[in-house]
């Protein structure tokens, strides 16, 4: 099941998704030195900001299937008088028109060459949908519209009409290999620039969130390479009765970048990123992972605390593995968005 839900646009969540493919293409090709990585690493996120841009030009599509229906009905040889008097509520949506007349967004678009033309039947399964739709049918039938219902449905048709559409995610996969990884994530920055529209502005999200993003992303990814057969060494040494060999792939990786987060960016609070990468164990491997992980941390945190390799407050830590506290996993975990706000790390 697909969920949808608001992140920052590109955030730091959605570059360690991007750097863990990068590393696990690298790695699987028997990759030298940092080009190709990193080639390949900017290639998937300025691919993710092109998913934002196709998103939002769906429902500018499917207002142009919802036209073309209208003006078929009109040329019939008898139009009943449904046909002759069509309600143009839909076809009108004011920030429909605002995407669809935005003289950046169009050049975007144009420039990337992006259009749901070659996908006509997506276009009418959506409208389809749409009309079957309960809170279509109260918005088409309300006596008068305004600028905040016009918002709404955009923002129901986006929550609701992609949400487990499997002609949908069978295009994005065609489309891209990258983006039915991404598509969870965009889809809430799509949601949340309608949220932010208003009849005198429509501003598209930048590529980053902070100006520190692209830094933290190739930085990331470098230290993860060149650091590799060093912490690979420590993982081992941790790893009890089970050969270091035989740990998935992906835990590996994953073990790798949080490490090398810890050591490499003393602004990022440690919760955070036991957080963050318990969250990409649990989508990226197996059911137990993040359990093996999260247990593998808090050894390898220890050893990097008392090494003195880590410099950044490590009270929570303590704090985590001191035998009074029993907090809930639900308690511990909380999302990149709600801790971040709250500390110095407030792009993320």
């Amino acid at each position: 099941m697909h969920r949808f839900f608001n992140v920052k646009m590109i955030s730091r969540r959605l570059l360690r998704i991007k750097i863990l493919q990068a590393l696990y293409a690298y790695y699987n090709t028997a990759g030298a030195g940092f080009a190709k990585p990193e080639k390949d690493l900017e290639y998937s996120i300025n691919k993710a900001y092109s998913l934002y841009f196709y998103i939002l030009l769906l429902i500018v599509a499917v207002k142009r299937y919802a036209e073309a229906r209208i003006d078929l009905a009109l040329n019939k040889k008898l139009p009943t008088f449904e046909d002759l008097n069509p309600n143009t509520r839909f076809i009108e949506n004011e920030l429909i028109s605002q995407i669809q007349e935005d003289g950046a967004f169009n050049k975007f678009v144009s420039e990337h060459v992006l259009s749901w033309s070659n996908y006509p039947e997506l276009i009418k399964n959506l409208y389809g949908k749409l009309l079957e739709a309960q809170y279509y049918k109260e918005y088409m039938e309300r006596p008068v519209s305004d600028y905040e219902a016009d918002k709404q449905l955009l923002v129901d048709f986006f929550t609701h009409e992609l949400e487990d559409n499997e002609m949908f995610f069978d295009i994005l996969e065609e489309l891209c290999i990258f983006w039915n990884d991404d598509v969870e994530l965009i889809v809430g920055r799509v949601i949340k620039t309608i949220k932010e529209m208003s009849p005198e502005k429509f501003e598209m999200l930048p590529l980053y969130k902070s100006e520190s993003d692209p830094e933290f992303a190739f930085s990331l990814l470098r230290a993860t390479i060149k650091n590799y057969d060093e912490y690979h060494k420590l993982i081992d040494s941790y790893v009890v009765n089970w050969d270091i060999e035989r740990v998935a792939h992906i835990d590996n990786l994953v073990l790798q970048m949080a490490i090398n987060e810890l050591v490499e960016f003393p602004s990022i609070p440690i919760k955070v990123t036991f957080d963050e990468y318990l969250e990409l164990a649990k989508y990226y491997s197996t059911p137990k992972s993040s359990i093996f992980i999260n247990g593998l941390l808090d050894k390898i945190l220890e050893d990097l605390i008392l090494s003195g390799k880590i410099e950044k407050t490590v009270t929570w830590f303590f704090e985590r593995v001191a035998p009074s506290e029993e907090t809930s996993s639900e308690e511990e975990t909380s999302s990149e968005d709600e801790t971040e706000e709250q500390t110095p790390e407030s792009e993320e």
